[in-house]
């Protein structure tokens, strides 16, 4: 099954792979940025992921060549940040390297080949799958004893510091940990990770994932906005994140947020109190096996985004919504069943739909003729988050 990759790595570096490491991308179910406010989130794996073939070097470097683009190499001598290669998979690799050795453990140099069905864009969090597989293989091959937890968090670091986009935990945790979680960030160091058992095809839906066709590119300031403007409602009451923010004392002063940070930064923490508790009643209808409540919550939350966080359509765009485009078809391909919400980071990429499975042929024709053939993906949920698969003998 993967001699692929196995193949690929003997051409690229010369010798044969003694480990095959895997990380799954992820899907938010529930929580649509609310975890960099130190909100609820409900995630899961799903059954696409990031593989890497592996082998140490002996020397003081980590080589990773990704198919398809140029080889990386970075120095384990040469740890710290580098504001010229923001943006790019240099400064993961040095980011999670860098936090790794932070931590007091002493990271040795491997080679790499690695591969990927969760691809850029495609909504699933593939930069967090790169950063969960690269955590483990440095985990394993170095015996650092880190948690699935502390993976995730030293992903979440290197996005953050030296890739420089200040995104949440969610998609991290979801890739490192496995399975269905939800997650509490209420206290960021010590996040409150409980696995939940639901199978979505025993209630007779599929879950889809559809790529609108929308770019990423040139959106990093829609995405800072979001986490900027909750920030600036959080100072009217002296606070760090809107977690901390009395709801009814927002509701009492909401005037002066008003006029402190304008009215979208004002509608976006309406929307982060009611996502924030509607994750809670979202785990809620699947502990109770009520998944009809469950599919009304999503829709809900779907609504949410699209009128008070707003990171469905790029500010200012008018010819191109093709996120917004993509929700409306696929409410009317759903007929009034299923749900469908904007999924992750919103703006461009991918919309999320549980689908009746009397209607899953029906639907992925019906997007697929308007956004493109594969344009509508069918997944599951895996349980295993970041894994070693495969060990050679030395």
């Amino acid at each position: 099954m993967y001699e692929s990759i196995k193949q690929s790595f003997a051409a690229c570096f010369g010798r044969p792979a003694r480990f095959l490491f895997s990380a799954p991308g992820r899907t938010e179910l529930g929580g649509n940025h609310t975890d960099h406010q130190l909100g609820r989130v409900l995630a899961g794996a799903v059954s696409v992921d990031t593989l890497a073939a592996v082998a140490p070097n002996g020397e003081r470097l980590i080589r990773i060549q990704s198919e398809g683009y140029p080889l990386c190499t970075v120095s384990l001598d040469e740890l710290e940040i580098r504001p010229q290669e923001f943006g790019s998979t240099l400064s993961l690799i040095r980011g999670v390297a860098a936090r790794i050795t932070q931590l007091g453990h002493r990271v040795h140099g491997f080679d790499a080949y690695v591969t990927s069905r969760v691809l850029p864009g495609s909504g699933l969090s593939s930069s967090a799958a790169f950063e969960v597989l690269l955590g483990t293989i440095i985990n394993s091959l170095d015996t650092c004893g880190l948690s699935a937890i502390e993976i995730a968090q030293i992903g979440q670091y290197a996005e953050n510091v030296f890739f420089g986009k200040p995104c949440g935990l969610m998609d991290q945790m979801a890739s490192s940990v496995g399975g269905i979680v939800t997650i509490d960030f209420a206290d960021a160091s010590r996040p409150v990770v409980e696995p939940l058992d639901f199978d979505f095809a025993s209630c007779g839906h599929a879950l889809c994932i559809v790529n609108s066709g929308a770019d990423h590119a040139d959106l990093t300031d829609e995405y800072a906005a979001i986490p900027r403007e909750m920030k600036a409602v959080c100072a009217v009451f002296g606070k760090e994140h809107l977690r901390e923010v009395d709801e009814d004392a927002f509701y009492a002063r909401l005037r002066e947020v008003r006029a402190a940070a304008g009215d979208r930064a004002a509608l976006r923490a309406m929307h982060f109190f009611e996502d924030n508790r509607r994750v809670a009643l979202q785990v809620e209808a699947l502990k109770a096996k009520d998944f009809p409540r469950f599919l009304d919550l999503v829709n809900e939350s779907g609504r949410s985004s699209w009128l008070y966080l707003q990171n469905v359509v790029p500010t200012g765009s008018t010819r191109h919504q093709e996120l917004a485009l993509s929700l409306a078809l696929a409410a009317r391909l759903l007929q009034g069943r299923g749900a469908c919400r904007v999924h992750g980071g919103g703006f461009a990429g991918t919309i999320q739909a549980f689908v009746p499975l009397d209607l899953l042929d029906a639907f992925r024709s019906g997007m697929e003729a308007v956004l493109g053939e594969g344009s509508c993906q069918v997944l599951s949920i895996r349980p295993e988050g970041g894994i070693l698969l495969e060990e050679a003998e030395a």
